[in-house]
């Protein structure tokens, strides 16, 4: 039997939306690996709002895998994760061409990403609330019953008042162990946990891993392991992942062993939730 009894608030149809007569395009902001984003204006209300426009093409074959599960799609799942750490989602439609779109809150700001890349060290105090501010995010997906699956600074924003929020769910899954089982490597390759690379059963501990990977970068400008394309540097036991220590010589003891242990190669030595994580580092001062 499917999921869809599980999911009793998903899956209502809705009319087909023609896109650029309900929003004025001001600005295409990004466009990923499966969607392209633009900052638009509402025609109705005059809101101005982001427009998320899926891929079909390239999202299609990952959402055709759970089809007899009836997974929720991206925009049922984004209404249902809320929380201050995280983008909101306001509504989702079908436009004209049958290909799902999603109307997001618009946030000012920019990607952690971004921020990292420029290679300018953070001061203590950003470091400490970005890496606790990714954990609550991650926190609230897992409280809404799902797995995020590609937890990465690209899909963190930083807003002008060093809020962080998250976004991006076309990868999220219900967190049940039919939408858990081994499959294809699904993430971003530097963030993958090693049990997705080896096509293993998972759990959210995979995005506790993410977190720890995501963490580690904030607070050294690197990852634990040579930067690659596949994911295979978090494989080896040979080549443990560099100690935190090295890069961020004054550390808090207590952060540098929560984060190390989110890096853990075994699921079952990973803190075992974002609870546990927060709890591990909540004595630590900025």
């Amino acid at each position: 039997m499917g999921f869809v009894n599980l999911f009793p608030f998903f899956g209502g149809k809705k009319s087909k939306v023609d896109l650029w007569r309900r929003y004025e395009k001001l600005q295409e902001s990004s466009s990923g690996t499966m969607s392209t984003f633009y900052k638009v204006r509402d025609r109705r209300t005059g809101e101005v709002v982001g427009l998320k426009v899926v891929n079909m093409a390239k999202a299609g074959p990952i959402e055709h895998r759970y089809r007899k599960l009836g997974k929720p799609n991206e925009g049922e799942i984004g209404m249902a994760i809320t929380g201050p750490k995280i983008v909101k989602t306001l509504d989702w439609g079908t436009t004209l061409e049958g290909g799902l779109y999603l109307v997001e809150e618009f946030v000012e700001g920019r990607l952690l990403h971004v921020l990292i890349s420029s290679r300018k060290a953070l001061d203590r105090t950003r470091r400490l609330n970005f890496i606790r501010q990714a954990a609550e995010a991650i926190g609230a997906v897992h409280a809404a019953g799902f797995v995020h699956r590609d937890i990465c600074p690209r899909n963190f924003l930083v807003t002008p008042d060093d809020c962080l929020k998250l976004f991006d769910f076309g990868l999220t899954v219900p967190d049940k162990p039919a939408f858990l089982q081994p499959g294809n490597r699904t993430g971003t390759p530097n963030y993958m946990a090693p049990e997705v690379v080896r096509r293993r059963s998972i759990d959210k501990r995979i995005d506790i891993f993410s977190l720890g990977v995501t963490a580690f970068e904030i607070g050294t400008l690197h990852l634990p392991w040579p930067r690659g394309t596949t994911g295979q540097a978090a494989l080896s036991h040979d080549s443990p992942p560099a100690d935190i220590r090295a890069g961020w010589p004054d550390i808090p003891e207590p952060l540098a062993r929560a984060i190390m242990a989110c890096l853990e190669a075994d699921p079952t030595r990973r803190p075992a939730s974002t609870e546990v994580f927060l709890n591990s580092i909540a004595a630590v001062n900025a």
